[in-house]
This record gives C-alpha cells, sequence and structure tokens, in this order.
C-alpha cells in the first residue's frame, strides 16, 4: 500500500541534466493513457515531489509520449535507433493477448535502457476508484481486476441515449463507439476525482508509483 514514507513532500525534484534535457520515450498505448499517467503522475507528484509529474517532464522536452495503437510486437526494436531510453507500458488484457504482450515485453527488456511493463489489472480504467466514477458522473459502478471497465460505465452512462434498445443488440459499430466515449471519459474526468487514498486502495502495491520510479531512473541514465 502507498506509505507516509511514500507520500512524504521533498524539496523539489533533481535539477536538469547540464548536458540538456534527458530525454525518455514513453511508448503507450493510445491517448487515453496519456491522460490518466499525466493526471495521476500530478496527483502523486504533489505528495511526493520526488516522483516525476509527467505532463510537467513532457512540457520541459524530457519525456517524450509515444502512442504504438496497442501493437506492440511491432515496436520492440522501431524506436532504437533513436538512441533514447524507452518505457514501454502495456494493457495485460486477456490471457491469450498477455502471453504475446509478455513475449514482446522480455524483447524490449533485453534492450540496454528500456523498460516494458504488463499492468497486474487488465487496464489502466481497472486503476480508477468506483468512488472517482460516482463523484464525476454519479454513476455507480463495480468492477474486479479483469473487467471491462468502459464496457462496464458505457453501459450505465449511455443506456438513456439508446431509447430503450438493450446493449446487446447494439451493432459493433455503436458499441465500439461509446465504450470508446466511456473509455475517454473515465481516463479524464473520473481520474480527476481520484485521490492519493483512492488510489491506494486500487493499487495497494504501489505499482504506479514503481512506474514513475523506473522512467526516473530511465531519465538518470542519460
Amino acid at each position: 500500500m502507498i506509505t507516509t514514507t511514500q507520500l512524504r513532500p521533498t524539496t523539489s525534484l533533481p535539477p536538469p541534466r547540464t548536458g540538456g534535457p534527458a530525454r525518455v520515450l514513453l511508448v503507450v498505448e493510445g491517448v487515453n493513457d496519456i491522460e490518466f499517467l499525466t493526471r495521476i503522475s500530478r496527483l502523486l507528484h504533489a505528495h511526493d515531489r520526488a516522483l516525476p509529474d509527467l505532463a510537467e517532464r513532457e512540457q520541459r522536452g524530457e519525456v517524450v509520449f509515444v502512442p504504438f495503437g496497442g501493437q506492440i510486437a511491432a515496436w520492440t526494436h522501431r524506436l532504437g535507433p533513436l538512441g533514447k531510453p524507452e518505457f514501454f507500458l502495456c494493457d495485460r488484457e486477456l490471457p491469450l493477448e498477455t502471453e504475446q504482450r509478455r513475449e514482446a515485453a522480455a524483447a524490449i527488456n533485453r534492450r540496454p535502457r528500456c523498460r516494458a511493463v504488463l499492468t497486474r489489472k487488465r487496464s489502466l480504467e481497472n486503476y480508477l476508484h468506483p468512488t472517482a466514477i460516482l463523484a464525476a458522473g454519479a454513476i455507480n459502478v463495480e468492477f474486479g481486476d479483469f473487467d471491462s471497465v468502459a464496457e462496464i460505465t458505457a453501459q450505465r452512462r449511455y443506456q438513456p441515449e439508446l431509447d430503450g434498445k438493450p446493449w446487446e443488440l447494439l451493432t459493433r459499430r455503436a458499441h465500439g463507439r461509446l465504450v470508446y466515449r466511456a473509455k475517454r471519459w473515465l481516463n479524464t474526468r473520473a481520474a480527476d476525482h481520484m485521490t492519493v487514498e483512492m488510489l491506494g486502495e486500487r493499487d495497494p502495491v504501489g505499482e504506479i508509483i514503481s512506474w514513475l520510479k523506473t522512467i526516473d531512473r530511465l531519465a538518470g541514465s542519460c
């Protein structure tokens, strides 16, 4: 769980390196992951300034987000010619896809100054707290670590727009559109309502903190 020591504020972030800004490539699945990580890192940075605020680091040119669109196997060596440290964050998803992602992550981790991790939960939305979702949109949801939070939320949030049509009878296109809208809403509006205490309940082992520390170490390797 997140401890008092982890949350104790420090004086400031390390000063910029004299040779110029350190640039780390943060390779994530898409723009929704960027929204989640910038918000949650800002939240954690406010309580422990040794942890990087990724939005601030991006503005200073120290990190660059690279959305890879979910096809991690195609990116295991693609960014190598740039000579920059790389941090890959991949959703675990479901078993068959998990194995493929684990193999790709292992290949990335064999490269110098590169680190790839798979989330312990299905996706980043699973780290959100139901209380934050309730505060953002008056929606009561329950979900486990491997449920599709976006789909559950979409059913609750957009059912009034369906004029009584059962969710199961939606076309694949309509279903996908509503799930994407819910995913976007979760990673922005709901993430904005997260607190450190909520995050401690949803991530008791400090997994997200470990990602931020790894990114900070990679930045220091430049």
